[in-house]
């Protein structure tokens, strides 16, 4: 799809005016995201007359990690109904509306059937809204733009970061009020982006507004039967789990954690071993983009314990005292997103003036000796809280500035080369495929984490942190040849890939 370069005039910082439209949307989708996750492990974990649902902590790390990657497993269904039933403008819109029905669910101080539903709705929706929104900033740009695409990520990262100080509202409303008030909070935030994507859509001039691939009758048919099926499926296994007495939460959350490994690994099989038309160059870059994705997937393994492990350290071992004023432990999450507003501009500067001379491989492999050492930071808190001690919430900001500076490192610019590498056959999809390593991280974060007792010992981060470290060592041996496939373009694909040719400049990576 062309990009809207005909109308140069309308810029948002340098860029397309079309990224203010999606810019806000995403802010208030993460607004009721962020919000909503700053309380949920606290939720859960809370006792029954304190408000909460009164599971152990184990549990409720686990719960928060499987639900977090549920959350961007369905981004690959999500990307698939925009590529070929709904297009990525309006799955878009449909997932705001079941995201923002979601958080009502929650809303309701119903018990535990309102709080899964309202944590399932969330799932679909954020499978619709969260990769096709991503897939259209990609759009705005000329393939050859990659520079350029990589600042225009960062900018709309920033947007997404600004969302995610809502621990400031729902945090504090959740705790100090009633958490059921918080998760509507989440609601209405969900519904100011809905609103405000619907006002801005005519700004999008035409990206979006068609599945790339339609379905065929017969294709739509199979489609149907599938869903039918697995389905059925689905609620056998329900069945016979409750009849052996082995369906209670911890093993569902193993089970979809299993989902969550086994469905990243089944799709790139698909991508590389299926009969799509692919070209040579195509499948070298998605084994690069392999390599990528499993680098990913470590990092978010570290990086999204900010919901679970590291609130929780907050809450129990961090001195949270501000002249006589107890701080809500939710807070602590928006050290992060400060810290990307403060230096997201500069990195989206940082990659223009670099351009081509540093490489993603050494970006993500920058990201996680970062999110390791961050880890290795949090063992030493740890055994300085042993015994019931306090430790100085300085302890978590350091830990922040450096998995934000990773972040910067590999989120944004993840976004950007997944649109770059994607085959022309699998647009949203691909986009889809991103978050599926998130999927993977969290998920077994979470399940580390439950059998962990809560992932609270010196033990748990030290070693989690060394195996992020030498993960991040490991791409960086790679990364040279990694970055050849990537930046080939007119070279013949033999030459470049057994290692003749490099591509122009100093690369520093």
């Amino acid at each position: 799809m062309s990009p809207t370069s005909s109308s140069p005039e309308k810029t948002f910082f340098g860029h397309p005016r079309a990224l203010v439209t999606l810019f806000m949307t995403e802010v208030w989708e993460r607004f009721s995201f962020y919000g909503m996750r700053a309380i949920l492990a606290l939720f859960l974990s809370a006792a029954v007359v304190d408000g909460g649902l009164g599971l152990s902590t184990g549990t409720a790390a686990a719960l928060v990690g499987v639900y977090n990657a549920m959350v961007y497993l369905a981004a690959l269904p999500g990307g698939w109904l925009a590529d070929r039933v709904l297009g990525p403008r309006r799955a878009v819109l449909v997932g705001g509306l079941v995201i923002m029905s979601g958080h009502v669910s929650l809303a309701v101080p119903g018990g535990a059937g309102f709080v899964y539903l309202g944590l399932a709705l969330i799932v679909c929706g954020t499978g619709l809204l969260k990769p096709n929104i991503s897939s259209m900033v990609g759009h705005l740009y000329e393939h050859s733009e990659a520079s350029r695409r990589d600042a225009g990520f960062s900018l709309f990262y920033m947007g997404i970061n600004l969302g995610a100080l809502s621990p400031f509202v729902v945090g504090a409303l959740g705790q100090k009020v009633s958490y059921h008030l918080g998760f509507a909070i989440a609601a209405v935030g969900m519904l100011f982006g809905v609103v405000q994507y619907a006002a801005g859509g005519r700004g999008l001039r035409g990206i979006g507004a068609r599945p790339a691939r339609p379905l065929t009758p017969a294709e739509r048919t199979r489609a149907v039967r599938t869903v039918v099926l697995a389905l059925a499926a689905l609620a056998l296994l329900a069945l016979a789990a409750g009849l052996l007495g082995v369906l209670t939460l911890d093993a569902a959350t193993v089970f979809l954690t299993a989902v969550a490994i086994a469905v990243p690994a089944g799709y790139f099989a698909y991508i590389l071993l299926g009969d799509h038309g692919l070209t040579e160059l195509e499948r070298a870059r998605m084994r690069v983009y392999l390599w990528l994705f499993l680098a990913a997937a470590v990092f978010w393994m570290i990086f999204d314990q900010a919901a679970t492990t590291l609130t929780i350290f907050a809450a129990t071992s961090t001195n949270l005292e501000v002249a006589g004023w107890s701080m809500p432990s939710s807070w602590t999450q928006n050290i992060n997103p400060i810290f990307i507003i403060l230096l997201a501009p500069l990195f989206a500067a940082l990659w223009v003036r670099l351009g081509g001379r540093a490489g993603t491989p050494l970006k993500f492999a920058l990201a996680l000796v970062l999110a390791g050492l961050s880890f290795v930071a949090m063992a030493l808190a740890a055994t300085a809280a042993e015994g019931g001690v306090r430790v100085s919430i300085l302890w978590l900001v350091g830990v922040y500035l450096m998995q934000t500076v990773g972040e910067l490192c590999l989120s944004p610019v993840g976004l950007s080369v997944t649109t770059r590498l994607a085959p022309a056959a699998f647009g949203s999809q691909m986009m889809g495929v991103w978050f599926l390593a998130v999927s993977v991280g969290d998920s077994v974060g979470g399940q580390v984490a439950r059998l962990s007792d809560g992932g609270s010992s010196p033990g748990y981060y030290l070693w989690s942190g060394v195996f992020a470290v030498l993960v991040g060592l490991v791409l960086l041996l790679f990364a040279p040849r990694l970055r050849r496939v990537m930046h080939e373009e007119s070279l013949d694909i033999s030459r470049n890939l057994s290692g003749s040719d490099s591509p122009p400049g100093p690369p520093l990576s």
